[in-house]
């Protein structure tokens, strides 16, 4: 069956752009291969969502989303797309369990945690590597952990992890962080975190899991080894790309390149969110692009197939 619009991916932008097609009267699919929310159903709390007064989980504002998007009749599918159409007039969007065909599409991706490329990182994940703090901090009560970065999502998971932890690492390859100023104030502020400035993890230290860090002064190179029961990691994010490479632009980093009504390249492909190239990836910013993306996406339909 076509439909008017089809959304790949139900984090905060294909909600979004899904609440907006509906309400606009248009037939919609959103396809989600895991769960609702995307990184904000992982992240432990928000504070800065306008709205929200007193900060909510994080989980919770993904559910209130998704209810919202429902309420207005968006029609959700779990399933995982494995293939996508762009050139057609009509486009199509391919998954393990089916076929599906659009007059316009939404791509809301969005992007995964980068990682270290350290040897065992990947063995060890899940045995004391991990890229969700509020997912997996819990796990390490009365434990020493360490976390790799200086942004933002790195100090918060610092904090985080304190109210778990005996002792929380914050490892950073620089003299200064780069999180916002409230945050910083916040990490400096609490006993349990020690910062070590300007170094670098050379080598995760186990056999069965995670049990230290081999870690190097990038000034001096003197190296240390530090005893911790768990590594997170929060050093920025990588596109979800695998279903567009070699079909629309994007920049050196993999990040799509749409103009400031979402296309892209392809006459009647949107794109909304983390997997979009732009200043700022933050919740407020996803749920903008996927009112545009929508908008956008309706007003071509309506010029394309009128």
């Amino acid at each position: 069956m076509l439909k008017d619009i089809i959304i790949v991916g139900g984090g905060v932008a294909g909600l979004t752009a899904g609440l907006y097609a509906k309400r606009g009267g248009m037939d919609t699919l959103l396809i989600e291969k895991m769960f609702s929310g995307g990184q904000i159903a992982t992240t432990y709390m928000v504070e800065n969502y306008p709205g929200f007064d007193e900060p909510i989980g994080g989980p919770e504002l993904a559910m209130k989303m998704e209810a919202h998007a429902r309420k207005f009749g968006l029609e959700i599918l779990y399933d995982e797309v494995a293939e996508l159409k762009l050139d057609d007039r009509i486009k199509k969007v391919i998954t393990t369990n089916g076929e599906y065909e659009a007059k316009a599409l939404i791509l809301c991706m969005g992007a995964e945690p980068k990682t270290l490329g350290l040897d065992k990182e990947e063995l060890f994940r899940g045995r004391g590597v991990s890229y969700c703090a509020t997912c997996d901090g819990a796990f390490y009560k009365d434990k020493v952990v360490a976390i790799v970065g200086g942004g933002d999502t790195a100090v918060e998971d610092a904090v985080f992890l304190a109210q778990h932890a005996n002792k929380v690492y914050l490892i950073h390859r620089r003299d200064a962080l780069r999180a916002s100023k409230i945050l910083q104030d916040r990490l400096f502020q609490n006993p349990k975190i020690e910062i070590l400035w300007d170094t670098v993890v050379d080598e995760i230290l186990g056999e069965q899991g995670v049990e230290g860090l081999l870690v190097r002064n990038v000034k001096d190179n003197s190296k240390k080894e530090l005893k911790v029961d768990g590594m997170f990691v929060a050093i920025g994010i990588q596109p979800n790309t695998g279903l567009i490479q070699g079909k629309l632009t994007t920049d050196d980093g993999g990040f799509v390149i749409a103009d400031e009504n979402m296309a892209t390249n392809i006459p009647g492909v949107f794109v909304a969110g983390d997997l979009r190239k732009k200043p700022l990836w933050q919740i407020i910013t996803a749920a903008a692009d996927g009112a545009v993306a929508s908008i956008s996406a309706q007003r071509y339909i309506m010029e394309e197939f009128a």
